[in-house]
């Protein structure tokens, strides 16, 4: 792989990291700490959508971020020509 194949890699891949982070932050702070109180009254599987996210919704959201980050190094990797 050249340098420019290589910074282009990296940088594809710093990208990838840096959205699913912020995605993640988002739902586990943002929705189950920091806006709880608005989603108090949004009632979800017999409790309020805030307690759900913090609860269940940010694991959920992980593991499928961990399904996708896997899908799409993958596809990063063969398109570089890095696959294993």
């Amino acid at each position: 792989m050249s340098d420019k194949s290589t910074d282009a890699y990296w940088k594809a891949n710093v990208r990838i990291i840096t959205i699913c982070m912020v995605i993640w932050a988002l739902v586990s702070f943002g929705f189950g700490i920091v806006l709880r109180p608005l989603l108090a009254g949004i009632p979800i599987g017999g409790t309020d959508l805030g307690f759900w996210f913090a609860q269940q919704g940010s694991m959920l959201t992980f593991i499928a971020l961990v399904f996708y980050y896997r899908w799409y190094m993958n596809k990063l990797d063969l398109e570089f020509g890095v696959e294993e």
